[in-house]
């Protein structure tokens, strides 16, 4: 009995490595953008919420 087809597969040549390194690399803009700060209104809903105050 022959092996299945999927179990022929050629040797990884690593492009997936390469391809996670290249973008880990790079500026982390990509995943994280930057937030402005948090005006007092939701100061105020964070301090509710950590109090454990329900709306």
């Amino acid at each position: 009995m022959t092996k299945h087809l999927a179990d022929k597969r050629a040797a990884a040549t690593g492009a997936r490595v390469q391809a996670f390194l290249r973008i880990a690399r790079s500026g982390r803009e990509t995943f994280h953008k930057p937030r402005e700060a948090a005006g007092p209104g939701r100061l105020q809903q964070f301090l509710r919420i950590a109090r454990g105050h329900r709306v």
